[in-house]
């Protein structure tokens, strides 16, 4: 996976479509930068972009959607619902991509902040993981007193720009930027008054009603505001860190303060993009609390859908407003992005990768996919309803080595075209050739734990495999028995890859053990499968 982060710039401006548009197309225009998402609110009178890239690729990015505002936005006519003190108010950098750190995502909010005060000479402050002082970190203590007070504020040499002059620029403010963590900004819609959604903001956010008076939940900012466009109050809420609070959580205490004071809850809205995640755990929730059996992705999402009313304000689309989804679909080189057909073409063409591993893996989930049907060909019918309840207990360990097994198809690939690049690496001095070889003998390494990784997966479906052939759809028997070998082939090409690679790792300790417990889970598939098969073809 390419090394992604997001940024996502708030502009003050959310009822000029001409003015949106352009801050848009200057990101749209950036080389390598993606843009995912555009949401304009008319009584906040700001927008949020939300666009992905190399770090690289979304600091130009930024940086061309400010220069387009500078020249468009004018702070000095602004009003709107959403504290502001800049035309840029906001412009953080979140890690998506596994290897991208909150440091990189720190490095970016100071080269943006440096070059856009260069650029355009505008105070520029650092926030959350980027600032430089205790005090800063919080957006709302950077921006307290907003536009209105910012020149005063200026003046103050405590609240000197990190970057910038401390001169006021009545046409755009100034800006914050920072690293942080993903954001989500939520709305939860009250039919009642501007007050009473403030009265429930002040109690579910982490400073409450002020000193010695804290809120409910850790990470939470809220205020209460009136929607003209809608004709209804809403909480604004950002839920800055989900290790803390989770949406689910929030939307359900807001009904239970709103029933308090009998007002009504009519759903909720997310503002920009969501994580996976957030969703994921709202559903999971709910299926705990009704008691629902519901494993594919999809039926979560729309189990949260409903559950949180995030279609209350305009239709959620989930592949257009889930972060993983957008950033799977904007990257094509990935194997599982392909049709069938193409894959089959990608193995059979003239190329190292994908090989053998990569195949392993899709054997694999195939095999793990098979078990799972027949799982679900059980379940839910009137002529196996006894069987329901062990259908439940089966199938999630199944299908979640299904899914586990997909990204493994292209892990694979990446594994050999890691030490590739390594072997690639300048060997002139003596230096470079010590860098070099750890660097392949690690990307060997890893090389060996991809396919070994397939094999201890598969090898966790063999336990409910082999009730599921006592018990599954007896009609499903051949499916069962084509499940079985799939995932003793998928281990047994895993063993095999392992196997070619380690002659090439010059660590002696790693590759014994790494050899043994490879053997291990071969003959370990090769038992279970013959077990497997030998009950299914008892059964009449």
């Amino acid at each position: 996976m390419a090394r992604i982060v997001e940024c996502v710039p708030n502009f003050s401006e959310g009822r000029n479509k001409q003015i949106i548009d352009a801050i848009a197309a200057a990101a749209s225009n950036t080389d390598g930068c993606t843009l995912l998402d555009v949401d304009p609110g008319p009584s906040t009178n700001r927008t949020v972009y939300t666009l992905v890239g190399s770090p690289e690729a979304v600091v130009e990015g930024a940086l061309n959607m400010a220069k387009v505002a500078f020249k468009l936005i004018d702070m000095s006519k602004h009003h709107g619902e959403h504290p502001r003190f800049g035309a840029l108010d906001v412009c953080p950098f979140i890690p998506v991509s596994p290897d991208i750190t909150m440091d990189d995502c720190v490095m970016c909010a100071k080269q943006f902040g440096e070059r856009l005060a260069k650029e355009i000479n505008v105070p520029v402050y650092l926030y959350g993981f980027a600032a430089q002082e205790e005090k800063r970190k919080k957006l709302p203590t950077i921006r307290a007193g907003e536009y209105e007070k910012l020149a005063d504020k200026l003046k103050d040499s405590e609240w000197k720009p990190d970057f910038g002059p401390s001169e006021f620029v009545p046409s755009w403010g100034a800006t914050a930027t920072g690293g942080r963590k993903f954001l989500i900004a939520y709305n939860v819609n009250v039919l009642g008054t501007k007050e009473q959604s403030h009265r429930i903001a002040l109690d579910i956010r982490e400073k409450g009603r002020g000193e010695g008076k804290p809120g409910k939940f850790k990470e939470v900012q809220a205020i209460g505001w009136w929607l003209e466009e809608a004709n209804l109050a809403q909480v604004s809420i950002n839920l800055t860190d989900m290790d803390q609070t989770l949406v689910h959580q929030v939307y359900e205490e807001c009904k239970k303060q709103a029933e308090a004071i009998n007002i009504a809850v009519c759903g909720s809205e997310i503002v920009g993009l969501v994580p996976l995640r957030a969703l994921l755990e709202a559903a999971e929730y709910y299926i705990q609390k009704e008691n629902l059996f519901i494993l594919e992705e999809d039926q979560k999402i729309k189990l949260a859908v409903n559950r949180l009313g995030l279609s209350s304000m305009s239709p959620f689309k989930p592949e257009d407003r889930v972060i993983e989804y957008r950033v799977r679909q904007s990257d094509p080189k990935l194997l599982i992005n392909h049709t069938l057909k193409d894959f089959i073409l990608s193995v059979g063409a003239r190329t190292s990768a994908p090989g053998g591993g990569s195949v392993a893996a899709t054997v694999g989930a195939l095999g793990a996919g098979l078990s799972t049907m027949v799982g679900w060909m059980t379940y839910g019918n009137r002529k196996f309803e006894a069987l329901d309840s062990t259908m439940r207990r089966l199938l999630p360990p199944l299908h979640q080595a299904m899914n586990s097994l997909i990204p493994m198809i292209d892990a694979d690939s990446e594994a050999f075209n890691k030490y590739m690049a390594a072997m690639r690496m300048p060997k002139e001095t003596e230096e470079q050739q010590k860098i070099r070889a750890e660097c392949m003998d690690t990307a060997m390494k890893n090389a060996v734990m991809v396919p070994m990784t397939v094999a201890q997966t598969v090898n966790t479906c063999w336990t409910p495999l082999k009730e599921m052939a006592v018990h599954g759809n007896i009609n499903c028997k051949s499916d069962l028995q084509v499940g079985a070998r799939s995932l003793e082939l998928g281990v047994w090409g895993a063993y095999y890859n392992v196997m070619i690679n380690l002659p090439s790792v010059e660590d002696a300790e790693f590759k014994e053990k790494a050899k043994a417990e490879a053997e291990g889970l071969l003959k370990q598939a090769q038992d279970a499968c013959v077990e497997v098969l030998k009950i299914i073809g008892e059964r009449a």
